[in-house]
């Protein structure tokens, strides 16, 4: 079973057998009996120990890797996102010309996570480039919101980001949240009818006026983020595996790249939607 991040699925981070499996593992049938589903991969568990063998590459990603990656990436994202917010204002004079930019930034850094998502190596320029045109698209937005519906509301939606990734991360690490193949169906199903209806949502906005089915407004709006932000949590929890069986069975350093785009992205779907919570709970005050 792929990843739900297209990310990674695109690069072979696999389940077999009920579990999360590693680095572009090969599944065999023998004698009508499954054998070991690392038996081609160099990366395998050793079938003496059970443990994984030690990485046949020199250049195997480590946590590290990941890290330092996942820095570069949001760290670009947080300048871009910062610069923006200076240099677009968003006074009601500058504001169409500022959202414009913005939405332009945003659709430029779609089609760029597009390119990357179906690649089979990950690219450094485009992944770099799709978190700084994203991060001007989330300047404007957090500027306008400041300014518009209080500063408060960025500061608490960048806190409660953070705050769902160290839950995640504890929760994971401590094992309180298991990965498995239910769990991951569970997560695809709603992600995809969460992202239905907001589509939905969208073209009666669009179309009819108004905020459409009222999804992302008041009560509705409130549960919606919720859930989004839930099934945010959900793929980080998703992330954490993928990186955790990369790393496991020496996937190369190349991919902590990767790992970076994945968990960025999540992380900017995470920060959409608290933001999205704290502006309609500020304009209910």
């Amino acid at each position: 079973m792929r990843s739900s991040n297209p990310v990674f699925s695109r690069r072979g981070f696999s389940r077999d057998n009920g579990g999360y499996a590693g680095f572009d593992a090969q599944q065999h049938q023998q004698a009508g009996t499954a054998t070991n589903p690392y038996a081609t991969n160099p990366y395998a568990t050793d079938p003496a120990t059970g443990m994984p063998q030690a990485p046949a590459r020199t250049n195997a990603m480590t946590m590290d890797d990941v890290v330092s990656r996942t820095a570069m990436t949001l760290g670009t994202l947080i300048v871009t996102a910062t610069l923006a917010w200076i240099f677009l204002p968003v006074d009601p004079e500058n504001l169409g010309t500022s959202y414009g930019i913005g939405i332009g930034a945003a659709l430029v850094a779609f089609v760029l996570a597009m390119v990357q998502s179906f690649k089979r190596k990950p690219v450094p320029a485009l992944i770099l480039g799709y978190a700084a045109l994203e991060g001007v698209f989330l300047g404007v937005i957090s500027a306008a919101t400041s300014t518009y519906l209080g500063p408060g509301v960025v500061i608490q939606a960048v806190m409660g980001t953070m705050c769902v990734f160290a839950a995640v991360l504890l929760g994971y690490r401590m094992g309180w949240i298991r990965v498995t193949r239910r769990f991951y169906g569970f997560v695809m199903a709603a992600a995809l009818g969460f992202i239905l209806l907001m589509l939905v949502n969208t073209l009666f906005a669009v179309f009819g006026g108004g905020d459409g089915l009222g999804f992302r407004s008041g009560g509705l709006g409130l549960l919606f983020g919720a859930i989004g932000v839930i099934l945010g949590a959900c793929f980080l929890a998703l992330d954490f595996k993928q990186v955790e069986d990369g790393i496991a069975y020496g996937a190369p350093r190349e991919e902590a790249w990767l790992a970076a785009f994945g968990l960025t992205l999540t992380l900017v779907w995470i920060y959409l939607e608290m933001l999205r919570i704290f502006q309609i709970l500020s304009g209910d005050d």
